[in-house]
């Protein structure tokens, strides 16, 4: 009788093993990010103007650069297309003018693969690349975070111009959109 006691309490002993683990599934789902902007979002129009000469025979003084922008972005990247640029173009092209854009290496807050720049652009109605090799990254948002943006203008005598002094025409005021635009390469 011992033995059979024995054997119930082993086999039930058998039975709440059987019990003591359990699972389930976990389903999780990234979406595909795609997202700029320029920071501050409340100032980012520039005016850059030029400065006529005291003295006759010297040209127009150009403006600083101005540092004042930031450009911001997330990206979750896609297996089909695993990085992202930064492409750059101008609407209208001002006679007689260059206007350059820097982009600085990221900084600030954020993570992930941040892009690279690319060397100082003379912005034109084509795209060009002006951050590459963008990954699943996100820069922060808001001012000193990102890509620092150095605008420069000057009248076209500069080495790689691709205006000239002799296309200037004097204007109160010529509005040109810069837009940069976030995609797959």
């Amino acid at each position: 009788m011992a033995f059979s006691f024995a054997f119930l309490a082993l086999s039930a002993n058998l039975k709440a093993q059987d019990t003591n683990t359990d699972n389930h599934t976990i389903g999780i789902t990234i979406p595909e990010v795609a997202l700029l902007d320029i920071e501050p979002s409340a100032s980012k129009n520039l005016t850059l103007a030029f400065t006529a000469p005291t003295e006759a025979g010297q040209p127009l003084v150009a403006p600083s650069p101005n540092t004042t922008l930031w450009l911001n972005y997330s990206s979750v990247k896609s297996i089909a297309d695993p990085t992202r640029n930064v492409t750059v173009k101008l609407t209208a092209v001002v006679p007689g003018v260059d206007i350059k854009v820097t982009a600085a290496a990221a900084s600030g807050s954020g993570g992930g693969t941040r892009g690279t720049p690319s060397a100082q652009l003379i912005l034109s109605a084509t795209d060009q690349t002006i951050i590459s090799g963008i990954g699943s990254a996100y820069t922060g948002d808001g001012v000193n975070n990102g890509h620092n943006l150095t605008y420069a203008i000057n009248y076209g005598s500069t080495a790689g111009s691709v205006a000239s002094y002799g296309d200037l025409e004097a204007k109160a005021s010529v509005v040109a959109t810069v837009t940069y635009t976030i995609s797959d390469n």
